[in-house]
């Protein structure tokens, strides 16, 4: 199990650096945040989905919820909300985006990484 959220949670941070890098975003402060709160709401999202539910309402809900944590964790840092809004939502959706797309490549070509 561990090496599973392993495996969510590292590709998860490496991502969303590069979505920060690619927005222009040096700050270190700001790209040590983005790292803290992915282990803080990343865990706890992969956990509630795989122990507690799994539908696509609640994979939905749950990067909602991420979103709205992140921006609010994000502009403690950049102090505004759009920037901590784009910052969180861009990060989460490409992050999540790749994720499926990698799940559906492992699905199809049978790799067994997921399964």
């Amino acid at each position: 199990m561990l090496l599973k959220l392993l495996f969510t949670l590292i590709p998860t941070i490496l991502i969303e650096l590069a979505v920060l890098w690619l927005l222009r975003e040096k700050r270190r402060k700001v790209l040590m945040a983005s790292v803290a709160i992915n282990v803080m709401t990343n865990v706890p999202l992969n956990l509630y989905l795989l122990y507690v539910a799994g539908g696509i309402r609640e994979i939905f809900v749950g990067e909602v919820i991420v979103v709205v944590v992140e921006t609010l964790w994000y502009l403690c840092f950049v102090k505004n909300l759009k920037q901590a809004f784009i910052y969180s939502l861009l990060c989460n959706a490409i992050s999540f985006l790749l994720g499926v797309l990698v799940q559906l490549i492992d699905l199809y070509c049978n790799i067994g990484v997921f399964y």
